[in-house]
């Protein structure tokens, strides 16, 4: 989440420079935005208001937005503010406050598991706009791969068992933190590249700027369930976590 708030935070300034240098360009905005910020200081400042003050103040601020509004960049810099804090909000709101409940402390969750059948294609789509959970509740596995254009990714793989064979995780994004939670056991084989961002794998911290990485788990040559991981991030961190 940090990292995504840095990476709204330097776009948002981007596009306040670009707003900045059209309303050089826009001499009636530029006298109309000025007349209202020097009206709206003066009303303020102002010890005793009358009602006619009043009028002053809501039309020097109607006056400003509207000046500014006249700006394009003005737009992009409300519309992607809106779909960041939008995305924000989705994710709290998709916290589970009830799993630290006492009935839930014990709870057993039983995987069953059958015997291997015809293997069937299949066609589905994703979300690629969003914050996204996968695994909070029981599931049976299947290689994983999606793309997505901004949000943060949580995959849990505690709630599938993993077959004994490669099995293989594979991400594109271009804003957004991507934790993997992997059970002890299970050999880790990842494969990651970044325009910007940090990993964290195996107690360790690797920060890369425009830079590819291989790592192994000390496990991987030794375990019978393997996990590949392959993700590709323009801005944002890459945790992989043992549970």
């Amino acid at each position: 989440m940090r990292s995504s708030w840095r990476v709204f935070i330097v776009i948002e300034l981007l596009l306040l420079l670009w707003a900045l240098y059209q309303l050089l360009g826009n001499i009636p905005a530029i006298i109309f935005l000025t007349f209202s910020v020097v009206n709206l200081f003066y009303v303020l400042n102002k010890k005793y208001k009358t009602s006619f003050n009043q009028f002053q103040l809501v039309a020097s601020i109607i006056i400003m937005v509207l000046s500014l509004l006249n700006s394009p960049a003005v737009w992009l810099m409300l519309i992607l503010a809106v779909i960041y804090f939008g995305l924000v909000m989705r994710e709290i709101s998709e916290v589970r406050f009830f799993n630290f409940a006492p009935w839930n402390k014990k709870q057993i969750k039983m995987i069953k598991t059958t015997g291997r059948s015809k293997r069937a294609g299949k066609r589905f789509k994703r979300s690629w706009i969003g914050s996204q959970r996968l695994g909070s509740d029981t599931y049976e596995w299947d290689d994983i791969n999606f793309s997505l254009m901004i949000g943060d990714t949580i995959i849990d793989l505690g709630n599938t068992l993993l077959p004994k064979e490669d099995n293989v995780v594979i991400i594109r994004k271009v804003f957004g933190r991507t934790r993997i939670l992997v059970p002890t056991g299970i050999g880790i084989l990842l494969e990651h590249s970044s325009m910007r961002g940090a990993v964290h794998f195996d107690q360790e911290v690797y920060h890369l700027n425009n830079e590819s990485l291989k790592l192994y788990s000390e496990d991987y040559d030794d375990s019978t369930r393997r996990l590949k991981v392959i993700t590709n991030t323009l801005f944002g961190d890459l945790e992989v976590i043992r549970v």
